[in-house]
Formats: C-alpha cells, structure tokens, sequence
C-alpha cells in the first residue's frame, strides 16, 4: 500500500504554491529590461572561428562516443536475449 501513500504526497506537494524564475530574480533584484551584457575580454573574429571549430570537432568527438557505447549496449542486449530461453 506504499503507492497510496506515494499519492498522497504527490498530491500535497502540487498544493504548494511555487515561485516561477522570473519571481525568482526580481526577488534578488538580479533582472531589468535595462539590463547588458558586458564583457571585458574582446575575440577578433579569427579567434571565434578557432574556437567555433574546436568546439564543432569536440562534439563530433562526443557523439561519436555515445554513437559506439550505444551500439555495443544493443549488440550485448541482442546477443542475450538471442540465448535466452523461454
């Protein structure tokens, strides 16, 4: 019967009154419209484009990555439920 009780919980906690982000910042006077960004540091644009390209060869890296494991979990998972037996 925990599930009830699970339930029950759920239910009380969506009750409670929640502050959305925006509320958030305006509480810790961290948002205006007047608002800019500044940054002291300038990139000439051969810079950006060293550090786009890096960036684009090191997410090529990272998908490649998540590419192989994925397909070695379902080889594994094909190869064990090949040898299950019903």
């Amino acid at each position: 019967m925990s599930f009830i009780s699970g339930m029950v919980t759920s239910l009380k906690n969506n009750k409670r009154v929640r502050k959305n982000a925006l509320e958030i910042l305006t509480e810790n006077g961290g948002y205006s419209q007047k608002t800019e960004l500044h940054f002291k540091k300038k990139a000439t644009k051969s810079q950006l484009r060293e550090i786009r390209e890096k960036l684009k060869e090191e997410n090529r890296k990272s998908f490649r990555k998540k590419i192989i494991v994925i397909a070695i979990v379902f080889v594994v998972a094909i190869y064990l439920i090949g040898f299950a037996k019903f």
